[in-house]
């Protein structure tokens, strides 16, 4: 387990998840930190800066000038090693399974040997402090880093990831997650469980804008993120990914509901 200790980092930071090569996405939420006077080292990726979107490298580019702060999220581990599938955690046949055949090849034929080798050193949980308080951030869990926890899963699957997480650092006051895409934020015993959301592919909403979390003096605030989603749409159709999460980045809507919890689901079709 690669393990990074930050120390204290500034009163006010951005923790964000799945840029998803969404370009656009990474240039406007780090444009609203400039505005918000947050650091570039106060900017912190749970992990997925490439995925379904259209511009791989120059997102990676992009994150690596931001100082390239974050963990590894599945698709940077799988990536690291040319894997021959994102390790997503889709079920076998899944609308998102079948899917990721399109634009995980895409993804993986960009990597440069540079970038496999950037991905294969980031770690695998990050530890930060603000006010006092110490937090851990990781993908999806330590157990399995593609594992999908939702806001609505019962107590004792977050008190067992939160038992997982302490066993390899320590005591914490808060879990920052990512992978399930959803921004939220549970408290679970003495410890806050927040996700970040992604900023790369909105919530599944109904609207284009993504989420991101402002931690500030140890408060969580989930944010939205609008940025030029009919330009991201506009590129991924130019290099043939059109599959589906093209139109969500424009509907707000995800092409497939089968990776949520039968309660999450909209009863939208295809």
């Amino acid at each position: 387990m690669n393990i990074k200790e930050l120390g204290p980092v500034a009163a006010r930071a951005i923790i964000y998840g799945g840029p998803y090569s969404n370009l656009a996405a990474l240039a406007a939420l780090r444009d609203q930190a400039a505005i918000s006077g947050v650091p570039p080292d106060a900017m912190i990726c749970t992990g997925d800066v490439v995925a379904y979107g259209a511009d791989p490298m120059a997102t990676v580019d992009l994150f690596q000038s931001l100082g390239g702060t974050g963990i590894a999220g599945n698709c940077e581990k799988q990536l690291a090693v040319s894997a021959a599938d994102c390790g997503c955690g889709f079920a076998p046949g899944s609308t998102c399974e079948v899917l990721s055949r399109g634009w995980y090849p895409f993804a993986d034929q960009a990597m440069t040997d540079s970038t496999r080798a950037f991905f294969a050193n980031l770690p695998d949980i990050i530890t930060f402090t603000q006010n006092h308080q110490r937090f851990a951030v990781i993908h999806g869990g330590v157990t399995d880093i593609s594992r999908f926890i939702w806001p609505g899963d019962a107590e004792a699957v977050f008190a067992a990831e939160i038992a997982a997480i302490q066993s390899e650092v320590g005591p914490i006051n808060g879990v920052i997650a990512g992978h399930c895409g959803m921004a939220f934020e549970r408290q679970i015993g003495t410890v806050r469980w927040i996700n970040a959301g992604v900023i790369g592919m909105p919530p599944h909403d109904g609207s284009p804008d993504t989420e991101y979390v402002v931690l500030e003096n140890g408060q969580a605030t989930i944010m939205r993120l609008p940025y030029d989603a009919q330009l991201s749409a506009h590129r991924m159709r130019a290099v043939g990914l059109c599959q589906g999460y093209d139109r969500a980045l424009i509907t707000g809507y995800w092409p497939s509901e089968a990776i949520l919890p039968p309660s999450m689901r909209l009863g939208l079709t295809a």
